[in-house]
């Protein structure tokens, strides 16, 4: 689950973290001089809130030097769609705006702490070329960017922060704080369960401070129940709503760009099938894992999240019963192909338990359902009749 920066910044401020004051509006009344006196004197930073990056460049953040400005930015960005490099170009919806006392910066930073699930671990990523180019600065300057491993079984030892300081070229001044500033921000990604924490710009400004100028945090969604104060503010609005629709059913789900809709039990052969999509010239619409211990009504409904895609062309359903059964696969199918009166092609690949049951049942049905046995088949037989290179 991705949050807010507003979001974010309030887990820093209550972590420690030097953060801006700032006021958050669902409207543009609420931008008037008494509020903006809170944030001291101009200038201010008016803020899109979307779950993105890049908002700068898209003009979802801008610099303001009254309080007209500051509305009619406010007016501007409200109930508009930014469009970013990360969104696509549908663009994500802005219900509210972050207005931000400004700052002195001297200089800016990057700062970040990642879950590395391959090494048991986090790991702190710094440099000292932040701001909106970070991406350029690790693609074509790696040498620039320094990476440190932190194992879960020791725990944050004091080298961490000083081969961070180091590696980002602080001067004495500013390694007298970040010590402490990298602590906080280790203890607080810990209570709440992220999966990555983000700050770019982090700022030292001219008075000699640090300060966090934006911040993106993804809590792991596996750790909800546990952070329930911050499940209880997820913006629904920001994410997919196919994909909304498949947590309710409790189905892995993500939307793609492609034309062949996949149905496959369990994440590992969803990304073999797609890859196999791939390399026979077909592009897949989607991945979606509908787990090991299905019934007929989620298949029904993930039946129906493919669907929803105008784009879909052909569907390929990959089916490897293992703990869940073919023939509930089966009838999950049947049912969802008669409610939604399906024309689509439709290649169903079932292998394992009951899987002559199922193919039994598909057969007998009288609609137009291609059966295969042999994964590279079906997988050639859907790119085909999608129109794609095979």
């Amino acid at each position: 689950m991705n949050l807010h920066e507003y979001q974010a910044k309030e887990l820093l401020r209550n972590a420690g973290v030097p953060v801006a004051n700032g006021v958050l509006l669902y409207d543009a009344i609420g931008v008037h001089e008494e509020m903006l006196e809170v944030l001291g004197d101009a200038p201010w930073v008016v803020k899109a809130q979307v779950h993105s990056g890049a908002r700068g460049k898209a003009g979802g953040v801008k610099l303001v030097h009254s309080v007209d400005e500051a509305r009619a930015e406010t007016e501007r960005l409200l109930g508009s769609q930014l469009v970013t490099i990360q969104t696509g170009p549908a663009g994500l919806p802005v219900t509210s705006v972050l207005i931000e006392s400004g700052c002195a910066i001297a200089q800016e930073f990057y700062l970040s702490l990642t879950l590395d699930r391959a090494r048991k671990g986090f790991a702190f990523v710094g440099s000292a070329d932040g701001g909106m180019d970070i991406e350029e600065v690790a693609e074509h300057h790696p040498e620039r960017v320094i990476s440190v491993f932190v194992p879960f079984g020791a725990g944050l030892q004091p080298f961490v922060a000083r081969t961070l300081a180091f590696g980002m070229k602080l001067s004495p001044e500013q390694m007298k704080g970040f010590a402490e500033l990298v602590k906080r921000l280790y203890e607080m990604a810990h209570s709440c369960d992220a999966l990555m924490l983000e700050i770019n710009p982090l700022v030292w400004t001219k008075d000699g401070q640090w300060l966090a100028l934006d911040c993106k945090i993804q809590i792991d969604d596996n750790a909800l129940y546990r952070q329930k104060a911050l499940a209880d503010e997820r913006d629904w609005a920001q994410e997919d709503a196919r994909e909304v629709e498949a947590a309710q059913w409790a189905l892995n789900y993500i939307a793609l760009d492609g034309d062949i809709g996949c149905m496959v039990n369990g994440a590992g052969l969803a990304m073999a099938t797609m890859d196999l999509i791939q390399l026979h010239g077909g592009k897949p619409a989607n991945f979606l894992d509908v787990g090991g211990g299905t019934t007929p009504e989620r298949v029904a409904a993930a039946f129906k999240l493919i669907l929803s895609s105008s784009e879909v062309k052909a569907i390929l359903v990959n089916i490897f019963g293992g703990i869940v059964r073919c023939d509930l696969i089966a009838d999950g199918i049947l049912q969802a192909v008669k409610e939604v009166g399906l024309t689509l092609p439709l290649i169903v690949r079932l292998e394992g338990t009951n899987a002559d049951k199922g193919r039994e049942m598909l057969a007998a049905s009288g609609l137009n359902i291609v059966a295969e046995n042999d994964l590279e088949t079906a997988t050639k037989t859907v790119v085909r009749l999608a129109g794609g290179a095979v």
